[in-house]
C-alpha cells in the first residue's frame, strides 16, 4: 500500500460522541406480496415511515428491495410473543428487482386461483 492510501485510511480519534447504527438482518413472513410492496409479519415493530433494506426469497431467485413502512399495528398477542403486521412500500426498486418481483407474483397467482 502506497503511503499516500495509508494516510487516507488512517483512523482518527473521535474526542466526542459519534453514533451510527449497524443493520442486521432480522427474520419476517411475507404475508401478501405485489410488484408495488408486501404485507410482511415481524416481531419486532418497524417505525412508521422508515425505510428498509428488505431480502426476499422469491423462489429460487434472492433480491434485496428497499422499503418504507406505510402502516403498521400488532396483530396478535401470543403468551411471551407480539406479532407486528406491516404494509411495505417498495421504493424505487431497479429493473432487476421489479421484474424478479413480477415474474414471482406471475407465477403464484395461478396456483391461488385453482
Amino acid at each position: 500500500m502506497s503511503q499516500t492510501n495509508r494516510l487516507d485510511n488512517e483512523r482518527v480519534k473521535i474526542l466526542g460522541d459519534l453514533h451510527g447504527e449497524v443493520m442486521v438482518y432480522q427474520p419476517m413472513t411475507i404475508t401478501e406480496i405485489s410488484p408495488g410492496g408486501a404485507l410482511i409479519e415481524t416481531s419486532f415493530p418497524l417505525q412508521l415511515g422508515s425505510l428498509h433494506d428488505l431480502r426476499l426469497q422469491l423462489g429460487g431467485t434472492s433480491v434485496v428491495v428497499k422499503g418504507r413502512v406505510a402502516h403498521a399495528q400488532v396483530t396478535d398477542v401470543e403468551q411471551e410473543q407480539v406479532v407486528y403486521e406491516s404494509g411495505i412500500e417498495f421504493v424505487e426498486p431497479s429493473e432487476r428487482v421489479s421484474a424478479a418481483i413480477s415474474a414471482f407474483v406471475t407465477e403464484v397467482r395461478p396456483r391461488q386461483e385453482t
